[in-house]
């Protein structure tokens, strides 16, 4: 991806803040009984009343304006009618697109209070999330990221997803380079200053396989767990820059 001009960059920094709020003022809906469905209708119709759209819809033939993945779906989840209950464990993902750019960001949150094992893997893939920004330097690699990942995650005893991972954002949703959530220092795409990647490690209870399910009318996929084990997942947009980094999806 070419490097954002001093105005694109302040266009990044509007639509992370919009896309950081978006994913607080959600969180709030994140109760037994609420469907996801209803937090998905929340999230679109917040988004419009911002001047901005949701950038999931349509994308790719994708349904809705937000994923939603519950307990061992680790990406991609479509919402639906079934009502949320205690003890599930939610990873939210917006994206909002405003003057023509994207701002992506993903949290988990917990239905009542959170199992220990569920509280644990958040807190994992939280803390794996920052580990991986820490690494970020202008001119170093998307290698670098993922080796601090890598290493936290396996330390911790988890396991990170390594067929999915960040990607390069700005004007287009998904762009070079891929992020990986493992790799090798000095190895990987060079991360370029004044580009924007997100950040956003998956990371699984056990090293089962991971299954793949089609979306009808779209060539997007989701993911679960095969063992049906718990996944967790944040995500950050992140704006390199000549110094090092700046978090652009924070309130």
């Amino acid at each position: 991806m070419k490097p954002l001009s001093p105005d694109e960059v302040k266009k990044m920094q509007k639509v992370g803040r919009l896309a950081a709020e978006l994913l607080q003022h959600l969180g709030q809906y994140v109760t037994a009984g609420t469907t996801t469905n209803e937090i998905d209708k929340i999230a679109h119709d917040w988004t419009l009343s911002k001047g901005a759209t949701p950038a999931p819809l349509g994308y790719h033939g994708f349904p809705k304006s937000i994923c939603t993945s519950l307990n061992e779906c680790i990406c991609h989840g479509v919402p639906d009618d079934r009502p949320l209950q205690d003890g599930d464990a939610i990873n939210i993902d917006v994206t909002c697109i405003l003057d023509g750019f994207h701002g992506d960001t993903s949290s988990m949150f917990f239905v009542g209070p959170a199992s220990e094992k569920a509280q644990a893997i958040s807190d994992c893939a939280y803390e794996a999330m920052h580990k991986g920004i820490e690494a970020i330097t202008p001119g170093g690699k998307t290698g670098d990221i993922g080796f601090a990942i890598n290493k936290f995650v396996t330390r911790k005893g988890y396991y990170p997803v390594r067929e999915i991972g960040g990607h390069g954002i700005g004007s287009e949703f998904h762009g070079d380079p891929f992020v990986p959530s493992y790799g090798k220092k000095g190895k990987g795409e060079p991360l370029r200053p004044w580009t924007c990647i997100t950040v956003e490690p998956m990371i699984n209870e056990t090293g089962a396989d991971i299954v793949e399910f089609s979306i009808p009318d779209s060539t997007i996929k989701y993911y679960e767990t095969a063992d049906k084990t718990l996944s967790a997942q944040f995500e950050h947009t992140v704006l390199i820059t000549d110094e090092g980094y700046e978090i652009l999806t924070q309130v």
